[in-house]
């Protein structure tokens, strides 16, 4: 297994202000915005952004996490059950521009399942895409994000591994690993 890194803490975090200045020229103050962070792994960058954006525009911005495991439409084709993460969404999404947050879009198979999912909390306004790593050719449905860090040209043998330091990693970093 080869591992070669895509984003050490310096470049990631850099990249994280990137995303948030994006963020605040289009939604300037922040107004009937909300941030919905992808279960299982996207809640980390989630926090992460959502943290940046308050700090910044000293807006107070909800925040939740979503989890779409039982909309996917691979659930029941797994050999092992899959297992589901907390929804937590402690407010209204309706009529609010909704951005969610995940950490790597690859199919676009769980964003698909993560719009479906999130009609349950209402019908929102907008619902824009904001993604850490962005799998290039190879999507399977007509997902884009409108948010992007980095743009990676990948096969489908290789993956993208996140590691945050909420996750007991010693540093936040993103890695392209060839499964040989």
């Amino acid at each position: 297994m080869q591992k070669k890194l895509i984003l050490d803490t310096a470049l990631l975090d850099i990249t994280l202000n990137r995303l948030c200045q994006q963020l605040i020229e289009k939604h300037g103050v922040f107004e009937d915005v909300v941030m919905v962070g992808l279960q299982p792994r996207g809640i980390f960058l989630a926090e992460l952004m959502h943290a940046k954006l308050q700090r910044l525009t000293k807006k107070k911005i909800p925040l939740g996490y979503l989890d779409a495991t039982f909309h996917r439409d691979d659930f029941r084709r797994r050999d092992t059950p899959a297992k589901a993460s907390e929804t937590r969404i402690e407010f209204p999404i309706e009529n609010k521009n909704v951005i969610l947050v995940d950490d790597v879009l690859f199919t676009g198979r769980t964003v698909r399942a993560a719009l479906d999912a999130m009609i349950a909390f209402g019908r929102p306004a907008s619902v824009e895409l904001l993604v850490l790593v962005d799998r290039k050719n190879t999507r399977d449905l007509p997902i884009e994000a409108d948010y992007v860090g980095r743009y990676v040209n990948t096969l489908e043998s290789q993956r993208v591994l996140v590691e945050w330091e909420a996750q007991g990693h010693k540093q936040n970093k993103i890695w392209l690993i060839n499964k040989d």
